[in-house]
C-alpha cells in the first residue's frame, strides 16, 4: 500500500513558556501544503526501511516510520513490513516531513490490517513520536497549543492565494532553535489574530524563532525580505526554519531566488 505524506507550514508560532519537563508550550496554526513524500509498505520477512531521494542523516532503521511500526506492533499482531520512503520534503526546513511520514505510516497500517483505530487513537499513537505528528492524522488546519500536540479546529483557508515556499541550503537544528528562543506570552492569541484580514498579518502574526535563527543564518532573513519585495501579502519562516513561505494575490516567478535555493510554487 502506498500513500503520500504532505508537508505543513506554521501560520505564526509563539513560544509561550518553558515547561517543568523541559519541553516548551506554544501556540501555532498548522496548515497542510502540497509538497509530498511517498511511503509504501509491503509484507516482508523482517521489518526494514529503505530511504530514497533526499538524504536523511542517521540509520534508516531508526527512522520515525520504523518507530511508528513498532509502536503499533506492541498492541497488534501485524507482520513485518518493508517500508520504502521517497523523500521530497526538505529536511531541517520546519515543514514536518518526518512527522508526516510516521503519521501516514500509522494510517497505512490501520487501513492495510483493518485495525479499526479511530482518529483519536491514531493521534494518541502519533503523539508518542513527536509534538506535531498527531496533526497529520486528520491533516486539516488547526490551532495547536500546549506542546503543539493539542488541537482546536481552525477555519483558515489560503486556497485563494498563490503560495510560495523557499528552502535555502541551510539545515536548522530544532534543538538549537529552542535553546536560543525566549518564551513569552503574546499580548493577543494567534487564535484571534489569524481571523483578521491577511493584509494585517505582517506586523501581527510572528514566529518567535525568527530573531535567533535570522541572527545565525542571515540568508533566511534575506529570503523573507525578498519575498516582500516581490509583492507578497505575507511571509514568514515556518516552524524552527529554515524554509520561508509567502502568500501572493497572483502567481509569481522568482528566478532571483531560484539561483541558490529550492523554490516551490503553488504549494
Amino acid at each position: 500500500m502506498l500513500s503520500f505524506p504532505n508537508a505543513k507550514i506554521n501560520l505564526g508560532l509563539n513560544i509561550t513558556e518553558k515547561r517543568p519537563d523541559g519541553y516548551h508550550n506554544l501556540e501555532t496554526i498548522f496548515y497542510p501544503v502540497n509538497i509530498k513524500d511517498s511511503v509504501e509498505i509491503t509484507d516482508a520477512e523482517f521489518t526494514s526501511c529503505k530511504i530514497h531521494g533526499i538524504v536523511i542523516p542517521g540509520d534508516a532503521n531508526d527512522n520515525l516510520c520504523v518507530k511508528a511500526y513498532h509502536l503499533i506492533k506492541t498492541d497488534f499482531n501485524i507482520p513485518p513490513q518493508e517500508i520504502n520512503l521517497l523523500k521530497n520534503i526538505p529536511v531541517g526546513a520546519g515543514l514536518g516531513g518526518g512527522s508526516a511520514d510516521c503519521a501516514f505510516l500509522i494510517k497505512l497500517l490501520n487501513d492495510k490490517f483493518d485495525l479499526g483505530l479511530s482518529v483519536q487513537q491514531m493521534e494518541n499513537y502519533a503523539r508518542q513520536l513527536g509534538a506535531d505528528c498527531a496533526f497529520f492524522i486528520e491533516n486539516k488546519p488547526v490551532y495547536a497549543f500546549n506542546k503543539g500536540d493539542e488541537f482546536e479546529k481552525c477555519e483558515v483557508d489560503l486556497s485563494a492565494y498563490f503560495k510560495v515556499l523557499v528552502k535555502p541550503p541551510v539545515h536548522v537544528s530544532t534543538a538549537d532553535a529552542y535553546a536560543l528562543v525566549k518564551p513569552q506570552k503574546p499580548l493577543q492569541s494567534l487564535k484571534e489574530i489569524i481571523h483578521l484580514p491577511s493584509t494585517t498579518w505582517k506586523n501581527k502574526v510572528i514566529n518567535d524563532f525568527e530573531p535567533s535563527v535570522f541572527a545565525k543564518y542571515p540568508q533566511i532573513r534575506q529570503i523573507k525580505t525578498s519575498l516582500y519585495d516581490a509583492g507578497a501579502t505575507f511571509a514568514l519562516m515556518s516552524g524552527s526554519g529554515s524554509s520561508v513561505f509567502a502568500i501572493f494575490n497572483n502567481p509569481v516567478k522568482l528566478p532571483e531566488l531560484e539561483y541558490e535555493n529550492l523554490v516551490y510554487y503553488d504549494i
